[in-house]
């Protein structure tokens, strides 16, 4: 079965807590929770607690996993503390019409207009190892305005966005899935450099570059996003 996430109540309202105990009782294998307007890092350690303790009187096998919601001022602030918060959490999730709200911005602000908030959590997540995902294009078409906005999270770095509509889910695959050709250059690159350090060598020139372990990183990284899109449809 496919991966689910689920979307629950806010830390600290009168549901979160029943929310993540039920997602620990779900007999379905892949889950995740999604936390929204998560400020602090003790908003995930609780959240991990309490899966925890779920977890265990469920007798539970595959723990439940954790998205933040980036959302607010005091949570971009501290977005780096909340990457590393908790070992379920696999990647942030930039929320831009709250974040828009809790900033006094204008919510229509072209993506250009967020590029603090998309760097800061960007670094965040790469720095803790973890997936960043740029939030949804408030339009419910798949227009150009939604086009660029995923062509220019994809430019950044981000690993992928959030869709608003279903419309807009295949512009996503194609957008976020690397290509045919994308892939075979990532497993070629990787088994040039094993080959290289199996000689002793950290670097290695290759036709007219020259791949290195930042290359490898990014090669895996492709692979990554290859065997995601692939489960994904």
């Amino acid at each position: 079965a496919p991966a689910v996430a689920v979307r629950v109540n806010a830390i600290g309202s009168p549901w979160c807590h029943l929310d993540l105990a039920a997602l620990a009782q779900s007999g379905r294998a892949a889950l995740t929770a999604v936390v929204p307007k998560v400020e602090h890092p003790h908003d995930l350690a609780f959240a991990d607690r309490l899966l925890d303790g779920a977890e265990a009187a469920a007798g539970r096998r595959q723990p439940v996993r954790l998205l933040a919601l980036i959302e607010t001022a005091a949570g971009l602030s501290a977005a780096g503390e909340i990457a590393r918060a908790s070992a379920r959490l696999d990647g942030l999730i930039l929320g831009y019409a709250d974040l828009a709200a809790s900033l006094g911005r204008p919510g229509g602000s072209g993506p250009q207009d967020w590029r603090f908030a998309q760097d800061t959590l960007l670094v965040a997540a790469r720095a803790a190892g973890i997936q960043a995902i740029d939030g949804p294009h408030l339009g419910v078409r798949d227009d150009d305005a939604f086009r660029a906005s995923v062509a220019h999270a994809r430019s950044l770095g981000f690993d992928g966005k959030w869709a608003i509509h279903p419309a807009q889910l295949e512009t996503l695959r194609d957008a976020f899935t690397p290509t045919e050709d994308e892939v075979a250059e990532a497993r070629a690159t990787l088994e040039v450099l094993r080959a290289a350090a199996a000689a002793g060598s950290g670097a290695v020139a290759a036709g007219d570059r020259m791949l290195d372990e930042a290359l490898a990183l990014s090669a895996r990284r492709v692979l990554a996003r290859a065997e995601a899109g692939s489960a994904s449809r």
